[in-house]
C-alpha cells in the first residue's frame, strides 16, 4: 500500500501593493508616451483618443490622459501578479514588468486595439493583427519602468 501526498500551490493576488502598481503604471505610461510622441505621434494624438471617440481632431493631451489611465489600471493588474507570484526582488519585479509589457502588446495593442478602433470607426485603424515592432519596444519600456517604480515604492505607499 502506498500513500501520495499532494501540495496545492495557492496564489494570493491580494498581497500585491495596488498603490505601487498605480504609481508604477503612471510612470511607465508617461515614459512610454514620450517614446510614442517621439517615434509616432499619430498613435498618441489620434489612435489612442479614438478608442473613446475623442479624436479626430488630433489631441496629444487627450491621448496622454487616456494612455496614462490605461497604464494605471494595468499597473494594478501587475500588482496582483506580483502578489500572486510572491515576487519581492527588484530583478523579479522588473523582469515581470518587461514580460507584462510584452503581454499587453500582444493582447491589447496587437489584437484588441485594431478591433476596437474598427468598431468605433476610427480613422487611425491599424491592420489586425498589428504586431508593430516599435509598439513592442514601447510596451516593454512601459513594463520595465512599471516594475522598477513598483519595486522602489512598494514599501513606501
Amino acid at each position: 500500500m502506498s500513500t501520495t501526498t499532494e501540495t496545492a500551490q495557492q496564489f494570493d493576488a491580494s498581497t500585491g501593493n495596488w498603490r505601487a502598481g498605480v504609481l508604477g503604471g503612471i510612470g511607465g505610461a508617461l515614459v512610454m508616451g514620450a517614446l510614442v510622441l517621439a517615434m509616432n505621434a499619430a498613435t498618441l494624438e489620434v489612435a489612442i483618443p479614438s478608442l473613446y471617440t475623442l479624436a479626430p481632431p488630433a489631441s496629444a493631451g487627450l491621448g496622454l490622459v487616456v494612455h496614462v489611465s490605461h497604464g494605471a489600471v494595468l499597473g494594478v493588474v501587475f500588482a496582483g501578479l506580483v502578489g500572486a507570484f510572491d515576487l519581492d526582488s527588484l530583478g523579479g519585479q522588473v523582469g515581470l514588468g518587461a514580460a507584462w509589457g510584452a503581454v499587453t502588446w500582444v493582447v491589447l495593442a496587437a489584437l484588441v486595439m485594431p478591433v476596437w478602433l474598427d468598431v468605433v470607426g476610427s480613422p487611425a485603424n491599424p491592420p489586425l493583427p498589428n504586431f508593430a515592432i516599435p509598439s513592442l519596444l514601447w510596451h516593454v519600456v512601459y513594463g520595465l519602468v512599471l516594475g522598477g517604480v513598483y519595486a522602489l515604492v512598494e514599501d513606501a505607499v
